[in-house]
């Protein structure tokens, strides 16, 4: 068998997609702070592209769900409502100078045209524009705050340095000093001790001769510090340490304090039986001595340290107007842009210098860019709309009027792949009069009922947290009890899946929710 190079022709068939395309799915999956960025970048890369001043123009698109027709419509001319114009023809749409421009054909009618895209070489300064590893980012938000650059820099509190700046008050010895700092450096988040004291009498230095007594007394005055038994060792010690602190004359604090030191694992266990027996006391006299109990603080550290907050901005604004859903996209989530009308006008046809291929591809790019993003909003918008339209008995009675719906059903009814209905949904929000949810919150599995209907997993669990709200705290219903009140309501659900959805909603099993009256 010889090896030469040969020349051979071969046909196949490849399945590509446009950077047209590429362009207009990465714009559907971005979520509101995302696409900003997006937004942003393209303006600041294309200078054929310029965003409207949204004074200018007070439309806002909308939907309403007694007029099916408008969501089966083509996207390019979805139904809007406006409020004060409800005069205008939809046939002679009002032109406004400063959006399509006063002295130069309308630029948006040579970006819905075709004929400028035959001879532009667009794919060569494809990469020069738009960067194909580009990384989605999670944080943002609103930075029109003047202090902005003060919050934003801004380090949040620890639990070290809430109890340093306290330390730092008093008059404390150097070898005071390094036993705080190694007590301070032993804290969890939460403002557990997780160190023994022996650890830190052994890495002190020699010369220092320090005494166990002297790390029990630091260890003591930081534990009185604020918040009041931080740097416990133990649940035990921190509600300790806080009942301690009450006043003598405070009822009920040396039994608490008995019950704390000696029983506190009956305590956890909710026998109360035992309880009161161990106590020698009434039960109540025991409700009292649980409930002061309850005043204290297990977890000390958690009230210093704060989490960074993330803010959601919808993407959609559902409202109930004058009896009907309406369905708006956030006007701020998709700010309207538009081709330069002065920069299109310098365009000659034919012209082929550098200078005009340049601006020819930029005005093509643009052109992509406008048509990637309003095919993004009308598409989110019929998508919004439809889930409203399925969810209906949601928004009127709450969750458990929650229906089955699944990507299907959304892409069947829009007339798209399910796959776009899944970008669609990701990481876009829907601002209702029951609050902010993603769109993912409104599909659900399904459950058959005993007359063959079918019951949305998340009116189940509504269903679930009513029964426990109002069942009896000292006979709270078990996982097979729930199974059984739901198959009187013709719901039948095995005492497994009642156990899982008790789980999702942050449910404790029936002997921890046992309280006494």
């Amino acid at each position: 068998m010889s090896l030469k190079p040969s020349i051979s022709l071969k046909l196949g068939q490849q399945l590509r997609m446009t950077p047209q395309l590429q362009q207009a799915i990465r714009l559907l999956q971005l979520s509101s702070v995302d696409l900003e960025m997006e937004i942003q970048e393209a303006l600041d890369s294309n200078f054929m592209l310029e965003e409207v001043d949204p004074d200018g123009d007070s439309n806002q698109e909308a939907t309403s769900l007694d007029e099916p027709e408008a969501a089966t419509e083509d996207t390019s001319n979805s139904t809007t409502e406006t409020s004060g114009n409800d005069s205008a023809s939809d046939d002679q749409p009002k032109l406004d100078p400063e959006v399509d421009g006063e002295h130069v054909k309308d630029s948006r009618d040579e970006v819905d045209g075709e004929s400028i895209a035959v001879d532009l070489p667009v794919d060569t300064s494809w990469e020069d524009v738009y960067d194909d590893n580009f990384v989605s980012s999670s944080g943002g938000g609103d930075y029109s705050d003047e202090n902005f650059l003060e919050t934003r820099n801004a380090d949040s509190a620890s639990i070290q340095s809430h109890l340093l700046d306290q330390l730092n008050l008093l008059n404390l010895t150097e070898s005071d000093q390094y036993i705080a700092a190694c007590i301070l450096d032993g804290l969890d988040e939460e403002g557990v001790l997780q160190i023994d004291v022996e650890d830190i009498l052994e890495s002190a230095p020699d010369e220092w001769e320090i005494e166990i007594e002297e790390v029990d007394a630091v260890l003591h005055l930081i534990q009185h510090l604020d918040p009041v038994g931080i740097a416990a060792r133990s649940l035990k010690e921190c509600l300790a340490i806080q009942l301690k602190e009450l006043p003598e004359d405070t009822e009920g604090k040396t039994l608490a304090l008995t019950l704390v030191e000696n029983h506190i694992s009956l305590l956890a266990n909710r026998d109360y039986v035992q309880l009161a027996r161990k106590l020698k006391v009434k039960e109540p006299e025991l409700k009292h001595v649980i409930t002061l109990i309850q005043t204290l603080n297990p977890r000390p550290g958690a009230s210093i340290v704060q989490e960074n907050v993330d803010y959601i901005e919808p993407d959609v604004f559902v409202s109930k107007q004058n009896g009907r859903w309406v369905v708006e996209l956030n006007p701020k989530s998709a700010p309207k842009i538009r081709v330069n009308p002065e920069y299109a006008a310098l365009i000659k046809r034919g012209d082929s210098s550098d200078d005009a291929i340049n601006m020819k591809n930029h005005m093509q790019e643009a052109r992509w860019f406008i048509k990637s993003l309003q095919q993004r909003n009308d598409t989110l918008l019929r998508v919004s709309s439809k889930i409203v339209e399925f969810q209906r008995g949601f928004l009127e009675y709450g969750e458990q009027a929650m229906k089955p719906l699944v990507l299907h059903d959304i892409a069947e009814a829009v007339d798209l792949h399910e796959s776009t209905i899944s970008r669609v949904t990701t990481q876009k929000y829907m601002l209702t009069p029951a609050g902010v949810f993603e769109l993912k919150y409104f599909f659900s599995s399904h459950v058959s009922t005993s007359s063959g209907g079918e019951v949305s997993s998340t009116a189940i669990r509504a269903l679930i947290k009513q029964l426990v709200a109002e069942e009896n705290p000292r006979k709270p219903l078990s996982d097979s009890k729930i199974a059984k009140l739901l198959e009187e309501q013709n719901i039948n659900v095995a005492r497994r899946t009642i156990a899982k959805y008790r789980e999702l909603l942050l449910i404790p099993p029936s002997n921890e929710r046992k309280q006494l009256i």
